[in-house]
């Protein structure tokens, strides 16, 4: 279904109806004014007629104000209706990305979406503002003025017939030259932003590798696309003004030539001659205005697109209409294959199949790119298995409303996000009614609180964005007091202790099982340390379930696990831990 954008106005149709009549206003007093100089010229200079030139003056004056009321109250409401509109539409835009899955985040890009909620609005915004105030103001300056004119004499019209084609050619032109050319634009605005997110994001790791003047290259070259790509618009609409202007010195010759004649015939008096002037160089300067507004039409439209693909994308995963809450938290794997919708199209996951009970901790382990992360991505539905099927409960996870399930699976990523806030409002994101003494509680099983103690506002103090204030394991261990604090049915920790020493890591450990035992715990590793105790091991390898069983077990049957403790633990770990 395609979605008209324009629906976006209908809430501010009053501002759409007043602005175009405050602009009828100024349009008909701005016409009124070369006529009254006319009378000024004819009926009072000319005659030396000292009373009508103030008198005329004087409705001059008037009008203007008058004009300059109308054109006030226009602009106000134009921007009044475009600033809301642009509001209206960014907000649908912004929930409607947050109803994606991940599926249509890494289709589109995160500086793609950045640039469409963002430059792209903005140029609908001026563009609905502008048709507001110059779609009504060229038109009816055009119109009127051709009428004007054509009333002093008709013998205008001969020029308004050469020159008008002309303009309207012209102006065709610049449309189809430009309306391609600003698609690109975006697209290359798209991969500058892509850029400079990553780098700015990223900048720690840059400075630490030192490619500063990589990036640098990168960025310079795709900011040099994009002005290359800019400027060959620009070149393209700089030819319109060079033009509209010898037109329009050209007619303004043609009328005095012709008024000359007229005057001299008795045809036509010297202040109708003045007027025309008056009323070709409005014509021609609207059409100039005119010209500029249906260059910037592409770029809009260009936006409108991109806005609208957005919009009209459906989330490849769609909510279910189960609202039962996770009662137990067993959680069956049946012949579950995955491969990522913008990958290569290879499976990432092979027909897996297992069982995890409820209150079982039961450890991941695996190399880096064995499948692990996307194995429990399935659970809350970041992904959907491409074949087979996960289950919970006896409960196909697709059948469930999205908002039930997650609020009560705790999951800590592999890539410690936090906001900026407080470390009181990150850790409160499991559950925004949390008392302190919960949110320390959470923090303190995390250990988190003794850092968070010491610092100068505790848990009130400020972190600035992503949390970069805080170490690599503090923003782990923050991450998974938030985790904790949802007190969920099954808690997935991927990798989140990674930048945690041992010690550290045995005492999150002992705190999660006396104090957040009722819960399916899942935890991905790629050290045996982190797993050695859990129920059950599970060792992913190449997207299948190379081995599983505890410790020991594995010890004893798996050599790819012998070979994973081994490597870890020392040469002779193995024969050492036999004895």
């Amino acid at each position: 279904m395609k979605i008209k954008l324009m629906k976006y106005l209908k809430p501010y149709a009053a501002y759409v109806i007043l602005a175009p009549i405050m602009m009828v206003i100024e349009v008909f007093m701005d016409l009124q004014q070369p006529a009254l100089m006319a009378t000024v010229v004819d009926n009072g200079i000319l005659a030396s007629d000292v009373h009508v030139i103030l008198y005329t003056c004087l409705k001059m004056l008037g009008a203007a104000v008058i004009g300059m009321v109308g054109g006030f109250g226009c602009t106000v409401f134009a921007m009044l209706a475009a600033m809301n509109y642009s509001a209206d539409l960014r907000g649908d835009l912004f929930r409607k990305v947050e109803s994606f899955s991940f599926n249509e985040i890494d289709k589109f890009s995160t500086g793609s979406l950045v640039t469409r909620l963002t430059n792209d609005v903005t140029q609908l915004q001026n563009m609905v503002g502008m048709a507001l105030r110059m779609f009504v103001r060229t038109p009816l300056l055009c119109v009127g003025g051709i009428v004007m004119a054509l009333s002093i004499s008709i013998k205008y019209g001969i020029i308004l017939i050469i020159c008008i084609p002309i303009i309207t050619v012209l102006v065709a032109v610049i449309y189809t030259k430009t309306s391609p050319i600003f698609l690109v634009m975006q697209k290359k605005l798209d991969r500058l932003n892509s850029i400079l997110q990553e780098n700015l994001s990223g900048v720690r790791v840059i400075k630490a590798f030192v490619r500063g003047d990589y990036e640098k290259d990168r960025f310079n070259e795709a900011n040099g696309d994009l002005t290359k790509t800019a400027l060959y618009a620009m070149n393209i609409m700089a030819v319109v003004n060079p033009i509209m202007m010898l037109v329009m010195n050209s007619v303004v010759i043609a009328v005095i030539y012709l008024g000359g004649y007229q005057v001299q015939a008795a045809e036509i008096r010297v202040g109708d001659v003045m007027a025309a002037i008056t009323y070709m160089t409005q014509i021609l300067m609207n059409f100039m205005m005119m010209s500029n507004v249906f260059t910037s039409i592409p770029r809009a439209k260009a936006s409108a697109n991109r806005v609208r693909e957005v919009l009209e994308t459906q989330p490849s995963i769609k909510d279910g209409n189960v609202t039962d809450e996770i009662k137990h938290g067993d959680i069956v794997f049946e012949s579950v294959s995955f491969a990522y919708p913008q990958g290569s199209g290879e499976s990432v996951l092979k027909n897996i199949s297992f069982k995890i009970n409820a209150g079982e901790h039961i450890g991941l382990l695996g190399s880096t790119g064995a499948g692990k992360s996307s194995l429990v991505n399935l659970i809350p539905r970041f992904y959907d298995a491409t074949g087979g099927k996960v289950l919970i409960d006896g409960i196909d996870v697709r059948d469930y409303n999205l908002s039930v399930l997650r609020s009560q699976i705790g999951f800590v990523l592999q890539e410690s996000v936090l906001f900026s806030g407080t470390i009181a409002e990150n850790i409160r994101w499991g559950n925004t009614e949390a008392s302190d003494e919960e949110v320390i509680h959470a923090a303190t099983a995390a250990q988190a609180d003794e850092y968070i103690s010491s610092m100068t506002d505790g848990y009130e103090s400020a972190l600035g964005q992503r949390g970069l204030t805080l170490s690599g394991g503090q923003k782990q261990r923050a991450c998974i007091a938030r985790a904790l604090l949802k007190q969920p049915k099954i808690l997935i920790m991927d990798d989140s202790t990674s930048a945690l020493d041992l010690g550290t890591e045995s005492r999150l450990n002992e705190a999660i099982n006396a104090g957040y035992t009722d819960g399916t715990r899942i935890t991905i590793a790629q050290r045996i340390s982190s797993v050695i105790n859990t129920d059950r091991i599970y060792v992913i390898d190449n997207g299948a379930i190379a081995a599983a069983g505890t410790h020991d077990d594995l010890l004893a049957n798996s050599e790819i696990y012998r070979d994973i403790y081994e490597s870890q633990m020392g040469q002779g770990a193995f024969l050492h831990e036999q004895k």
